[in-house]
């Protein structure tokens, strides 16, 4: 497709894809085919609709075209190495470029942690992260350590082990017969009562950590093999960690032995203004499992992040051969490397995890300003995150998230919509005017909405 193809809007006499054949992910397949939204291109902060109407990306496609779309030195670095090396297989094969990201990466992560292994998304990289786990503990001669502890409303992907530790109901309803055993959930740290409209870490909520010693006790410390959450949860609609909560955690887990992995696949590279959500609050974990803003979403890509311990253990420990049972046909693609050290090279040149934590304040007040608007009951915010809550329409629970999605996206500006939660997540080009098109798009969309 040509770049004036790309421009120009889709012509309704032009022959069209049948819409019946693809099944949608997380979609209302039914309704959507009724009246399809359609993307047909994209460039820095912007879609374009079929209909050649400009579309301004409030969510960073899905949390995670961090620098902006269709980005030159990405799409060259695409481009090129496409002509190089399409594929090599990563079982007993290597490839440079492979090593170079992982390098790359060690080199920006949290302290003490430095060994990447690779997937393709966010949900196989904890269902890699659980694997790693199993086999740490296994290699350390403690077998009997195979519970996971997970969190309520938790997001972890769409894997066995990821809807297993997840803890958002309507994901897992359907799969329930056949999750994994040995698995509970700290409770949500979500309290409207007593931190509506926080900026940033509510002041309430710390003793939710104390679930954590509640289960220790139950299970015992030597059965559990690791907790995972999410530092802020994003997907069921911004939940952010209450003061002291993670810190919390922490110290149980490293008083336990037992390990703590951050799910980073959202608050990854700059979204809360800091290189992770690890940086952002202080708090480091043994395991963290990354994708989505790694290569700017141009070509999939995830990771575990190890501490050297974890690695070292199951590793050495081995007898000689494959040490672990585990990987994908597309782990570290050479398409998805070079993608990877471009996109890092852009963070990096153009400063935009600092960008990000400068435009914190400036993205606050916008937040806070729909206080008072029809239906908002709480406001919620972090870095470039944003959670508008919305009191749920009787019997009609999501419905009023949905139509105020829809009429923002009706209006130019594309949000997201989880239930009656609004989520705002922008590419971290982001400009302050841009903000105030978003905000004042949300705010038209909440007074036209019932």
């Amino acid at each position: 497709m040509t770049s004036s193809t790309l421009d120009a809007p889709i012509n309704a006499t032009e022959t069209h894809p049948s819409l019946e054949e693809l099944w949608m992910p997380f979609t209302a397949n039914r309704a959507f085919k009724r009246a399809p939204r359609m993307l047909v291109a994209a460039k820095d902060m912007h879609y374009t609709t079929a209909d050649g109407r400009q579309v301004l990306d409030g969510t960073a496609g899905l949390w995670c075209v961090n620098a902006g779309h269709c980005r030159d030195s990405i799409t060259a670095a695409i481009r090129d190495q496409a002509s190089i090396m399409d594929y090599a297989p990563p079982f007993q094969m290597g490839h440079p470029l492979a090593f170079e990201l992982a390098q790359e990466l060690a080199r920006m992560l949290p302290s003490g942690i430095d060994h990447v292994f690779f997937g393709n998304s966010g949900s196989e990289a904890v269902d890699t992260a659980l694997k790693i786990a199993l086999a740490y503990w296994l290699s350390k001669g403690e077998p009997e350590r195979t519970r996971f502890i997970g969190r309520a409303r938790g997001y972890h992907g769409v894997g066995f082990g990821g809807i297993s530790v997840g803890g958002i109901e309507a994901n897992r309803k359907q799969f329930a017969a056949q999750l994994l055993p040995g698995v509970d959930h700290l409770p949500h740290t979500h309290d409207l009562a007593r931190n509506a409209y926080s900026r940033g870490q509510p002041v309430h909520g710390v003793e939710f950590a104390d679930a954590l010693d509640a289960m220790i006790e139950k299970y015992g410390a030597h059965t559990i093999a690791a907790v995972i959450l999410e530092p802020v949860a994003g997907s069921t609609g911004v939940l952010i960690p209450p003061k002291g909560y993670l810190e919390k955690i922490r110290a149980t887990c490293d008083r336990h032995g037992i390990l703590l992995i951050f799910d980073e696949v959202i608050t990854g590279f700059g979204r809360l203004g800091a290189a992770f959500a690890a940086d952002k609050f202080g708090v480091n974990p043994d395991m963290m499992t990354i994708a989505k803003g790694i290569t700017n979403a141009t070509v999939p890509m995830g990771a575990v992040c190890a501490r050297h311990a974890i690695y070292d253990t199951v590793v050495n420990n081995a007898p000689a051969g494959i040490e672990l049972f585990h990987g994908y046909t597309y782990s570290g693609h050479p398409l998805a490397a070079a993608a990877g050290l471009a996109t890092l090279e852009i963070y990096r040149s153009e400063g935009l995890f600092e960008r990000a934590a400068s435009l914190e304040a400036y993205w606050a007040d916008a937040v806070h300003s729909l206080r008072g608007s029809p239906h908002v009951i709480d406001l919620r915010n972090i870095g470039l995150v944003a959670g508008i809550e919305l009191e749920a329409r009787p019997g009609a629970p999501g419905a009023r998230g949905f139509e105020t999605f829809l009429k923002c996206f009706e209006s130019g500006v594309l949000v997201r919509s989880t239930a009656d939660t609004i989520a705002l997540s922008p590419p971290l080009i982001v400009e302050r005017p841009q903000i105030d098109q978003m905000f004042e798009t949300v705010s038209r969309a909440l007074r036209s909405v019932d």
